[in-house]
This record gives C-alpha cells, structure tokens and sequence, in this order.
C-alpha cells in the first residue's frame, strides 16, 4: 500500500511539473457580448430582434402566444334596434386599433338580442347587430371586410334569464373575438408585473 502512495504522489508531483505558462495576449474565438441584452450572447444568439422583456429560449429567440382576444362592446342598443350610437365608436375603434397592430389577425363579431319576441325575428335582429359593427369596421376604421366576421346568435346564449328590463339590456350586446396567426410576444415575470384577475 506504501509502494502505491508513493507511485501516486511521484506521478502527481510530476504532472504539476509540466504546467505550461502563456506569454502574450491571446484571441477570444467567439463574441461574448450581448448587443440585444436579452442575456444570450452574439455567438450564440439567432435572434437578434427580440422583444425587450420577452420569455427567450438558449438561442435568444422570444417564445410566442397565439393571439385570442374576446371582449364584450359596451354597446347599448335600443329595443328591436341595431343602430349604433357614435358615442359607441370608440368602443369600436379599440377592436381595429389592435387589428391593425396586428395586421394578421380576424374579428368575429357575434350580435345577442333579449328574449322578447320570436326567435326567428331576434336571429334577424342579432345578425343586423353583429353587420352593423362590422360595416363600421369596414367604413369608418378601414379594416378590410375579408377580415371580419359577423354572426347573429337571436336569443340563444342569454348572459340574464331572469326576464327583467335590465336582463333585456344586458342581452342586447355584441362580443368581438380577434384570433390570427399574428403572435404576441410571451413577456418574462419580474417584479412589477400584475397578476391576472382572479375570476
């Protein structure tokens, strides 16, 4: 057992005998900045482009979500009508300022009526509903009508059954949902980011 202590302890301080020294400045092969500073560097990075803050794999690249975005216009319509007040505008002009962020994208409009004649006249009236968002779309915010979508629904998904004058308002809406193969980027958390309402 001492012979082999002794053998390693020859070889090890031989092995420290042969430490090679380096004169002289050498080359750094690969670029180690980060010109993004998106914490990949140059020699690694295939994306140079990346949204600040955004969730990125080793590469550099942004992980992405589909855009599917559905919200409720707060628009009132008036009993049996599908006229829309210009006060309501603007509540339209949100849904084409995100269309044209993301050029990409389409829109369903969805028109609801209240259950207070027959189904067939609120199928009409719904869809009336629905054409009068998406013409103003179209007309008054330029967004090019392959791109929308309306749908009349009459009274078949009610948000208020109990049959009161504010259960009729309240089902006399319209909904908007923007999908499209535009993609948003996936921010990172830190910090100052808000949690989502809880529902």
């Amino acid at each position: 057992m001492k012979t082999f202590i002794s053998i390693l302890a020859i070889t090890l301080l031989s092995a420290c005998s042969s430490i090679v020294t380096m004169d002289g400045n050498t080359t750094q092969v690969h670029d180690l900045n980060d010109m993004d500073k998106d914490g990949v560097i140059v020699a690694r990075e295939r994306c140079n482009d990346t949204v600040m803050g955004a969730t990125i794999d080793n590469y550099g690249c942004g992980k992405v979500k589909p855009i599917h975005e559905r919200s409720e216009l707060k628009i009132l319509f008036e009993n049996d009508s599908y006229y829309i007040d210009p006060m309501y505008y603007d509540q339209v002009e949100v849904i084409a300022q995100f269309m044209n962020e993301f050029p990409n994208t389409q829109v369903t409009i969805e028109g609801h009526c209240s259950k207070t004649a027959s189904y067939e006249h609120n199928l009409t009236l719904s869809q009336n509903r629905a054409d009068a968002v998406t013409s103003l779309l179209s007309e008054r915010f330029s967004i090019a009508p392959d791109r929308l979508t309306a749908i009349g629904y009459s009274y078949d998904r009610l948000v208020d059954e109990s049959g009161t004058d504010m259960a009729h308002t309240r089902n006399r809406r319209v909904i908007a949902e923007v999908t499209g193969d535009d993609t948003t980027a996936d921010m990172k958390w830190h910090i100052y980011t808000v949690d989502e309402e809880v529902k």
